[in-house]
């Protein structure tokens, strides 16, 4: 999908020029729920777990309603596209990095989950650059949800020794559902990468060769 094409859409439909709505202060509030989470997450005290996990689903919950209401009210937004990602990615990523602070978690694995989230908005970025979109896949998708069951189990977990072996298995299946979906994003991305760059360095390249094959021919003589 072009990214002209997009804008051309939300300009038609009136949604560019009223970039704030419901949905879209549910993306921001989102965001400002995140330095809450990470309070609640490190303060030592009475049910500040449960607390921590209630904040974070209600978190989790805006990313399923702001999609929801942007559709069903057609109030998609060029602010709304670019900040639902930032705020996903901010949220996910307090609370892994809180959890590492509080040794629930290994460093590497976080290291790989977070860094996964920042190559895949590096991605985007390029791909806008270049006039086309990388849509959210399916993978992107589950992995997310699969994060946010993680995370909720994780944390319980330190309550509920039941829960701590399946908190574990989640973090892996999270791992393994973040690289499949980084290696899928990249593979769209280069397929999608305009035609002509690829011919032009293509061509670079044979030239390239072709002189170093002539140069080695005048040698030989």
């Amino acid at each position: 999908m072009q990214v002209a094409g997009l804008s051309d859409r939300f300009s038609a439909g009136g949604c560019a020029r009223k970039p704030m709505n419901l949905p879209v202060a549910l993306t921001l509030l989102r965001i400002f729920i995140v330095p809450l989470l990470v309070a609640l997450l490190l303060t030592k005290g009475k049910n500040m777990d449960l607390w921590a996990v209630a904040v974070f689903l209600v978190a989790a919950g805006t990313d399923l309603l702001d999609g929801y209401l942007a559709r069903k009210r057609s109030q998609v937004t060029t602010l709304g596209i670019l900040l639902d990602p930032i705020a996903d990615k901010l949220l996910i990523s307090a609370a892994f990095i809180s959890m590492v602070e509080l040794h629930m978690v290994p460093a590497w694995m976080v290291v790989i989950i977070v860094g996964r989230e920042f190559a895949v908005s590096g991605l985007r970025e390029i791909a806008s650059a270049e006039g086309f979109a990388l849509e959210a896949s399916e993978l992107g998708k589950t992995k997310m949800v699969m994060q946010v069951i993680a995370v909720v189990v994780i944390v319980l977990g330190q309550r509920y020794s039941l829960l701590h072996l399946w908190g574990r298995i989640l973090l892996w299946l999270v791992l393994l559902f973040a690289l499949a979906s980084a290696v899928q994003y990249f593979r769209h991305f280069w397929r999608n990468l305009p035609g002509a760059p690829k011919a032009a360095r293509r061509r670079e390249v044979l030239r390239a060769l072709e002189e170093e094959r002539r140069g080695k021919d005048v040698g030989a003589q």
